[in-house]
């Protein structure tokens, strides 16, 4: 059973070719890719990065400590 009203329900998944961009839910989703793929060409952050370096080498000396 699926939470989503009838009368909101596609008859195919979403995004695929045909997709009225009148369609506001088209609208949205085709943004929301577009913001994804945006952000996900972002360059990482040198301080995550180095978080990231702690972690393992905290990791690293735990489980050589065992």
């Amino acid at each position: 059973m699926s939470d989503i009203p009838e009368n909101h329900r596609r008859a195919g998944p979403a995004g695929k070719a045909g997709a009225s961009l009148k369609d506001p839910n088209a609208q949205i989703a085709s943004m929301l890719k577009a913001l994804y793929n945006a952000v996900e060409q972002e360059p990482i952050p040198d301080m995550f990065l180095d978080l990231l370096e702690k972690l393992d080498q905290a990791e690293r000396l735990g489980k050589s400590r065992t």
